[in-house]
């Protein structure tokens, strides 16, 4: 929890402190009053700019004067570009050949190398560590201390602001923003819930938790790209398992319906990964909670693909997906 309030002093001066909204409606399908925390409007419109933005900020000017790499699918890659503009450092991204054209166009607009590879047939670690030859550091996209102190600090302003809060509901993809989700509210909060959500497609994180040994899946074609990592991490594998009571699956269907609600309802644009957490609460994967949190993670979509959402039944969308 120190790393975490450390984290929020540094990020201070460049993240913005996102609005939680509330809609009525929501709550008539939810069942209790929800807060939507709305990482969406962060920089780069996802929470990843907070885990990027404390662990670069945080090593010495000598070791960012050699440089950045990452891998990403899209959101942990713009926010480590913008981060390496904020602060004039050269960032090198390596990214899926198969990632939203408007996520990979974003990396490259805030001044980053894009790397693609096909993750059919190679592994962006290898990629990334060859990269690294000349002295450049990793900033993986959930596994590492500063990452996970500093996309924590989404759940320590939700805290601040909201309390009472009997459940927190978030996405899952590697577990970092779920971990940090469970320090933060074990310390502030103990006897808040709180539950990873996760697509019935890429369902390795809850399988981990069920089993407590960790399960793998690859490339699962899921329409919420964020989550397609193949697992948990090191660290985050172990602080989901001690600060996480429980994990949910969505359909593809339930995904669909909660952007389509948040765009149609709330006026807000969230990408289908940063809708897990509203998906979850409609269809009725997590009930029984009077006051909940959700954090609407990121909001970075193609505008065909939200056309898609919008227009298309959500039969005919998983199948897209």
């Amino acid at each position: 929890m120190e790393e975490v309030t450390e984290a929020a002093r540094r990020i201070k001066p460049h993240a913005y402190r996102t609005p939680v909204l509330h809609s009525a409606s929501l709550d008539a399908r939810a069942g209790g009053a929800v807060f939507l925390k709305c990482e969406n409007l962060q920089h780069v419109g996802a929470f990843k700019f907070r885990g990027a933005l404390n662990a670069i900020s945080a090593l010495p000017e000598e070791v960012r004067a050699r440089g950045i790499v990452a891998y990403s699918s899209g959101n942990h890659a713009q926010a480590v570009a913008r981060v390496g503009q904020i602060l004039d450092v050269r960032t090198t991204i390596v990214m899926p050949a198969d990632a939203p054209a408007i996520k990979r166009e974003a990396t490259a607009a805030f001044g980053a190398r894009v790397v693609l590879y096909d993750p059919a047939t190679e592994s962006r670690e290898a990629i990334a560590q060859d990269l690294l030859q000349d002295g450049a550091t990793l900033i993986p996209p959930f596994d590492h201390r500063d990452v996970i102190a500093g996309q924590a600090t989404a759940i320590l302003e939700l805290h601040e602001e909201v309390t009472g809060l009997d459940a927190v509901v978030v996405p899952c993809g590697g577990g970092g923003l779920l971990s940090g989700t469970g320090i933060v509210t074990r310390a502030l909060a103990p006897g808040c819930k709180v539950i990873g959500v996760e697509p019935e497609l890429g369902d390795d994180a809850t399988r981990s938790f069920r089993t407590k040994t960790l399960q793998t899946v690859r490339n699962p074609a899921t329409i919420a790209d964020g989550t397609r990592t193949p697992s948990l991490g090191a660290l985050t594998f172990p602080l989901v398992l001690a600060n996480v009571d429980d994990m949910q699956t969505v359909s593809e269907a339930a995904i669909i319906e909660a952007v389509r609600l948040l765009f149609y309802r709330l006026k807000i644009v969230v990408e289908p990964s940063g809708a897990l957490g509203v998906a979850a609460l409609i269809s009725g994967a997590v009930t029984g909670y009077h006051r909940i949190g959700v954090v609407l993670s990121g909001g970075n979509i193609d505008g065909s693909t939200m056309a898609a959402i919008l227009t298309e039944t959500p039969a005919t969308m998983s199948a897209h997906a």
